[in-house]
């Protein structure tokens, strides 16, 4: 039996295919994918610039929600017609990293989009390895599958809060207001943040920043934004930045925002070689916390689960533009443009 998949074949090689559907071993499950997202490490992945675990010929997309087609026999707790929505990145859980607790670091993973073939695709076979991890999360009907396939940026998000340690009464300044920093302006303000500063060139994103939740929005080409945060903070600067854009020129900027003792979390994948001239006595006389953050926990998983469940969250208004498998270009193109948000792929 044939199914429609977006097939990478190498860096700048990839489109719409027919390929054969999976066939599930008796400890798999097959998912009929209903949407996935286009996230920028795809973008990275599509263009050959990250290559690590990317396999040629492949399926990838990681960001997915769809409803449960088959049940292995051996698999238990799941049923057809379910809608799950699928922790992608499975841990090893004995290497030194999952054994201090780090299993978002895991030096063994393996993860669907990877190893395994990807959402971009109509069915999608989940391994065993997940389902025996419980990355196999259930959502109740009224949870879109749109916000379902958001789930997993949104983890990395609360992983990235975490690290930040942002909490109540924190002055937040979020920089760059795409889909990543739209979900830390909502976590911010969660936590418990007084005031969510962002900062963002492209209008449209300005505005969304702004419906959902944001206190003060700059534009960084025609205002001066550290004197705004100076003004804002009675000259202290903000007790937390989240570098939410992967431009390592800004690094030494956000650090000069940040006030004594504050923590600066470099959420994005910088471009490049992420290489950025920084003055380490910025970070030395003001007793700075310079964090990174990569992938999540899976009670990070299950956290952005339950927030998605229970309302407390925004992800749909984060999603802009849908494309059909077979537009799966055109998804790609809006998505370099910069004029959407999420990019949604669906059967």
């Amino acid at each position: 039996m044939k199914m429609k998949a977006v097939v990478l074949e190498g860096a700048n090689k990839f489109g719409p295919q027919m390929i054969d559907r999976p066939v599930i071993g008796n400890d798999e499950i097959l998912l009929k994918m209903k949407k996935a997202a286009i996230c920028g490490t795809d973008i990275r992945i599509l263009e050959g610039k990250k290559t690590k675990d990317v396999r040629y010929p492949s399926v990838i997309g990681h960001e997915m929600c769809g409803l449960i087609e088959e049940v292995g026999k051996d698999v238990k707790g799941y049923a057809v017609g379910e809608k799950v929505s699928i922790a992608n990145v499975i841990p090893c859980g004995s290497c030194a990293s999952c054994l201090s607790g780090r299993e978002n670091a895991c030096m063994n993973r393996t993860a669907i989009g990877y190893q395994y073939d990807g959402g971009f695709e109509e069915y999608i076979r989940i391994p065993a390895s997940c389902i025996a991890a419980d990355n196999v999360v259930k959502l109740p009907e009224h949870v879109s599958f749109t916000a379902g396939a958001l789930i997993e940026p949104l983890a990395c998000c609360i992983r990235g809060l975490h690290n930040a340690g942002t909490g109540f009464n924190d002055t937040v300044l979020v920089v760059g207001a795409g889909p990543i920093g739209l979900m830390h302006i909502q976590l911010s303000k969660i936590a418990g943040a007084s005031k969510v500063i962002v900062s963002e060139p492209n209008e449209f994103r300005r505005g969304k920043a702004k419906i959902l939740g944001a206190d003060v929005i700059v534009d960084p080409t025609k205002a001066d934004l550290k004197k705004i945060v100076m003004e804002e903070t009675g000259g202290l600067g903000v007790d937390v930045v989240i570098v939410a854009i992967g431009v390592p020129a800004i690094v030494q900027q956000n650090l000069e925002l940040c006030k004594k003792g504050g923590t600066v979390c470099l959420f994005a994948g910088f471009a490049g070689t992420g290489e950025s001239v920084i003055s380490a006595n910025t970070i030395h006389y003001n007793e700075l916390n310079v964090c990174g953050s990569t992938a999540y926990k899976r009670s990070d998983y299950l956290a952005a689960a339950e927030m998605v469940k229970t309302g407390k969250i925004n992800l749909d208004e984060i999603a802009t533009h849908t494309y059909k498998l077979d537009e799966f270009v055109e998804a790609y193109e809006m998505n370099k443009s910069g004029a959407g948000l999420k990019i949604m792929i669906e059967p």
